[in-house]
């Protein structure tokens, strides 16, 4: 079978519908989307050049190198961001979930690749649409330049990761932002679902696939972490992963 284009008729799309409810995909998230800050005509204005898909596992969103014609928010599901260095070698450079957005651009082509680790729902926006918006939504255009500079904050968060921190940091480091992403989604710190692949965290964090679990092993083997089943994880000592992802827990 050919690969999926997000718009080939194999992939499950909904057009906006003007009379309907607006973002009706998106209540869950409502409160953490890009467009939490809203009035509810504004966020109708914004649904109606929107267009809903359900996406499968492994689906590439767009390229590196794209040209950046639409912007997107994720309703449900995982994304993941990365680039490919010049020898073949993948360095993701983010994990996205529910109430993410990606897409963003300053000259005219995507940055990196994006690709879903999971079945995928997400809202498609075209930039030059979006744009219009911009300029009769004060309201949405701060809202995407803070989006735009968390992106920035993210980024340096990651130089920090991949240049100081040991192994055990690094995974540690991992799990908390997980644990806190979830806090942000209204879910429990713990337990953890992980829809990414061992091989996804290694070239997230600038390991091996046997040092990424090793060091599970090591955590779990320490009491810090259960590992309940594949695509799961159980933060038993929060506390000392925080040590750990801080610096202060070497030992």
């Amino acid at each position: 079978m050919p690969p999926l284009d997000f718009d080939d008729h194999r992939i499950e799309r909904e057009p906006a519908d003007p009379n309907g409810p607006p973002c009706k995909n998106c209540d869950v998230v409502r409160e953490i989307a890009f467009c939490a800050a809203l009035s509810h005509d504004e966020v109708r204005r914004l649904a109606s050049i929107r267009c809903h898909a359900q996406l499968p596992a492994a689906f590439t969103v767009f390229r590196e190198g794209d040209l950046a014609d639409h912007v997107f928010s994720i309703s449900t599901g995982a994304v993941k961001l990365y680039k490919l260095m010049s020898d073949g070698r993948r360095q993701i450079i983010g994990f996205l979930f529910s109430g993410d957005m990606f897409g963003l651009a300053v000259d005219g082509g995507y940055a990196y690749t994006a690709e879903t680790v999971s079945p995928t729902q997400v809202c498609r926006f075209a930039h030059r649409k979006l744009d219009s918006l911009r300029d009769e939504i004060p309201r949405l255009e701060k809202k995407l330049f803070a989006m735009a500079l968390k992106d920035l904050v993210t980024a340096q968060e990651q130089m920090l990761l991949l240049g100081r921190k040991t192994a055990k940091e690094k995974v540690a480091t991992f799990l908390v932002q997980l644990s806190c992403r979830a806090q942000i989604q209204g879910l429990p710190p713990s337990p953890l679902s992980l829809p990414m692949s061992r091989a996804d965290i290694a070239d997230y964090l600038g390991l091996t696939i046997e040092t990424v679990s090793r060091t599970f092993t090591h955590l779990k083997r320490d009491g810090a972490i259960g590992l309940p089943g594949p695509g799961h994880a159980t933060l038993l000592d929060i506390a000392a992963l925080k040590e750990l992802a801080e610096g202060s827990g070497r030992g």
